[in-house]
Parts: C-alpha cells; sequence; structure tokens
C-alpha cells in the first residue's frame, strides 16, 4: 500500500520550501522504496527551488542521500530489502550507443522511477534530479541505488550521491591526475574541496586552491591542498605559473561555473595541459576566446558530468577508502540538521556558512 511521508517541497519558484505529507506509491517493475536515512543541502536543491532548472513545481527536494531499501518492484534483482545503498541520479541504461561503448558513465539514457510521488490532495511532485530524498522514503529506479559497506555513516555516505563525487570524479576520473602531478582548483566550494581531495587522493605533488574567500581556502588545506590563491589579492593566473615554475598547472580545475574563472583556468595550465570545467554555467551564459590560443596551447578542454562516475564502480570504492582512513569525507560534513531547518540551511550555504549542511533522519 501507498505510504504517506515527511518530505521538504518547493511550492513554487523562489517561495520558502515547507514540510508536507507526501503520498509514496509502492513499487512497481524496476522501482525500490528507499528508506532515507541522510541527505545533503546541494547548491542543486536552491537551483530547482529559485527556478533554475525548470518550473514543473512543486519540486520534491532533496538528492544527496543514502538509506536503507525497504521494498522492490517486480523484476529487481540488483538490490534487495534491508540493502545500505547510496542514491545516484544518473542510474545507467545499459543499451544507448554510449553504454554499449563500453563509457556508461556517458550514459545517455538514464532513467527514474516511472511512477510519481504526490501531495496527499493528488498534486504529482516533481523529484530533485529524479530522487526526491528530503523526505523519510522515496521512489526511485532500482538502478538508482548503489550498495556500499554498510559500516558507514549515512550522513557521510550520502555526500557522494552528488557534490562529492562530481568534484572527487572531476580530478580523478575526468582530468586524469596522476602521481606528480601539478592541479589548480578555481572555487573551493563542496565541489572544489572534494577536486582537492581527489587531487590529493591520487598523489598530485602540488595542489593549488583558489578562491576569494580565506575561510574556503583554509579548509581545502585541510582537505590537501599544498597551497592557496586568494584572487582578490592576487591574479591567479600569475599565481598558479609562479607556483608551477613558470609553466602552469597539469590540470587545472574550474568548479564555480562562470566566464571569467574558466579564461583563469584555460591560461593557468601548462602547454598540453587538462582544463576540467565541474562548475555549473547558468544558460545565458557566454565565453570568448581566442580561436588561436585554443589551437597553440593544445592539451584537452574537457566537462566533467557528475564526476564522469559511475557508480557501481566509484560509489564502492570511495567508501572503502574512506573506511581505511584514505579519504576524509566527514570533513565535508559542517552540521547536521531537521527536515524542517533546510530553509534556514539554504540561507548559510548562501553566504558561505558551511560546507554541508546535511539532514539526518
Amino acid at each position: 500500500m501507498a505510504q504517506e511521508v515527511r518530505g521538504v517541497i518547493a511550492p513554487g519558484k523562489n517561495e520558502p520550501v515547507r514540510v508536507e505529507t507526501i503520498v509514496v506509491p509502492d513499487p512497481g517493475p524496476g522501482e525500490a522504496v528507499v528508506r532515507v536515512q541522510a541527505c545533503g543541502v546541494c547548491h542543486t536543491d536552491l537551483h530547482y527551488k529559485q527556478g533554475g532548472i525548470n518550473d514543473e513545481f512543486p519540486f520534491l527536494l532533496g538528492h544527496e542521500a543514502a538509506g536503507v531499501v525497504e521494498s522492490v518492484g517486480e523484476g529487481v534483482t540488483d538490490v534487495a530489502p534491508g540493502d545500505f545503498v547510496i542514491l545516484n541520479w544518473r542510474a545507467v541504461c545499459g543499451n544507448c550507443r554510449a553504454c554499449l561503448r563500453g563509457r556508461p558513465w556517458y550514459c545517455f539514457d538514464t532513467h527514474n522511477a516511472r511512477q510519481r510521488m504526490t501531495l496527499t490532495n493528488g498534486t504529482e511532485l516533481s523529484p530533485a534530479l529524479g530522487i526526491g530524498a528530503f523526505a523519510e522514503k522515496t521512489l526511485v529506479a532500482s538502478g538508482q541505488c548503489t550498495k556500499v559497506d554498510p559500516s558507514v555513516a549515512p550522513a557521510v555516505a550520502g555526500l557522494l550521491g552528488c557534490g562529492v563525487m562530481a568534484g572527487i570524479g572531476a580530478a580523478i576520473n575526468t582530468g586524469s591526475v596522476g602521481r606528480g602531478d601539478t592541479v589548480a582548483v578555481i572555487g573551493c566550494g563542496g565541489v572544489g574541496d572534494a577536486a582537492v581531495a581527489g587531487a590529493h587522493l591520487a598523489g598530485a605533488s602540488r595542489i593549488i586552491a583558489v578562491d576569494v574567500d580565506d575561510r574556503k581556502l583554509e579548509t581545502a588545506r585541510t582537505m590537501g591542498a599544498t597551497h592557496t590563491v586568494n584572487s582578490k589579492e592576487a591574479d591567479p593566473v600569475e599565481a598558479i605559473r609562479d607556483l608551477t615554475g613558470g609553466f602552469g598547472a597539469d590540470v587545472v580545475i574550474e568548479a564555480v561555473g562562470r566566464p571569467e574563472t574558466y579564461r583563469q583556468a584555460f591560461y593557468a595550465r601548462d602547454l598540453a595541459g587538462t582544463v576540467v570545467l565541474v562548475g555549473v554555467p547558468t544558460p545565458e551564459m557566454k565565453l570568448e576566446l581566442p580561436l588561436l590560443d585554443v589551437f597553440g596551447r593544445g592539451g584537452a578542454l574537457k566537462s566533467s558530468w557528475y564526476g564522469d562516475c559511475l557508480p557501481s564502480r566509484d560509489f564502492p570504492m570511495l567508501v572503502d577508502l574512506h573506511l581505511q582512513g584514505r579519504l576524509p569525507l566527514d570533513k565535508f560534513v559542517t552540521e547536521t540538521i531537521r527536515l524542517d531547518e533546510v530553509e534556514k540551511a539554504f540561507e548559510r550555504m548562501h553566504h558561505g556558512d558551511v560546507l554541508r549542511s546535511v539532514v539526518v533522519f
């Protein structure tokens, strides 16, 4: 039978979020109901609230989550009730041209649950990134559930569902950072700090963190940054070159998503170096670069989708590294909050006061 649970919805553009009663249907074929244990407050949820993704209000917010599978629908064999899982928003199809070429992290036909969760009056909800995990329980496609070691804390594990995976993957998967490389990360929010942690994990010899906020730069040092640059006080391109023997970094990761910071990343890399864009731009932004510079500097200009991750491969590996003490995921959790404190968490995020607020059930 359908269940009624509490969940946080965004009722309309820029309206305050509120806790409502959500109706979660029984799982259909290929679906699973997950009892959510923790869900991070991600900037993408704020984009949904502000109408920056689309206008399919009301939204059921939350997507950076971990929990326990409660029930599964017909044909589900990859997870079972009782499994501890991290939710992912790119459930690969296995049949599209990317999957068939052996590149499932680029899957062009990712899928979500077919049924919709609703309000008690029948109003259908649009789940954020196909998940909707600011709720005590949520309905997802079974492929959105990735089993991991249940000994990891849910508040930590859930962060791999979005921002932390995006940053670590930008360094390791997209940027292919290797031992001895020099790396610069522009923008040290949650994703940028995760990119710093990923570069450190990969064995980079010099990791330069760039931001306009000294608080964020200090946090980046705790994640593995060897040098910091406040770009309000120094030209970041010149500073990165000075710190890399005058050449520029082997890999520069742009975690802001703005044309001006992308240009900085472009010119702060070494010849034949790599730029990785993981910051998300808005639709109206335009970029101008001299085509001769694009040609003459060589190398690669890449975008990183979800850290080019394959959840079934990357989530268990990163959880294991955390449990071994090699990846400090717990440092990303600034505070744990209740479901009715999400609106305040958005305000603290906007002011740069937190790395991650995490709703714990």
